[in-house]
């Protein structure tokens, strides 16, 4: 009886030592983000968005905005649902960052339909969060929209009054995925 008792326990720790190499060295058949949340391998959650920064592309997410409306056209835009959280309105101008969303102009990728939206800052820069301030820029009548691929360029096209620029009071939290010189 003795030696088939050490003999079960010299079998469970070699398993247990098996079973350890085997987790240790074996890639998990999903993310290790879906593991255990019921999510399936592979599903792309928040698919990133296209933006511009001092002309150069960058990628973002939008999770939640102030605006429900937004928040409702966001999720529309995007599939996965953006959470509406109101208290995001209350923060405080100085640290939040500035995005400009065109209401008309050229066709393309933006949350209306337009070119896409154009940021102020990007990580590694000190004015960088990722909470943004909604700045609606709007194509008067009678002038050619173009593509505005800086906040430069849509600064000097409102001083020339081209457009106009809008602050609705929205704030959405946006965060860079991808940008010029970096990533996540």
């Amino acid at each position: 009886m003795r030696y088939l008792a050490i003999g079960a326990g010299v079998l469970a720790v070699l398993f247990t030592g098996d079973a350890v190499f085997y987790a240790v060295t074996t890639p998990p058949s999903q993310p290790m983000a879906a593991q255990g949340a019921g999510m399936p391998a592979g599903r792309n959650l928040t698919p990133p968005v296209k933006g511009l920064y001092k002309g150069r592309d960058v990628l973002f997410i939008h999770t939640e905005a102030s605006d429900r409306q937004v928040a409702e056209m966001l999720t529309m835009m995007m599939g996965p649902k953006v959470l509406f959280v109101p208290s995001l309105a209350q923060v405080p101008a100085d640290l939040l960052a500035d995005v400009y969303g065109f209401t008309n102009g050229v066709r393309g990728g933006g949350p209306f339909g337009f070119q896409v939206d154009v940021f102020s800052s990007v990580p590694g820069e000190p004015q960088y969060t990722p909470l943004r301030s909604v700045i609606l820029a709007t194509w008067k009548d009678g002038v050619t929209p173009r593509l505005l691929r800086s906040v430069e360029e849509i600064r000097a096209a409102a001083d020339r009054g081209d457009l106009s620029l809008q602050r609705p009071g929205v704030v959405v939290n946006m965060p860079m995925l991808v940008w010029p010189g970096g990533q996540r």
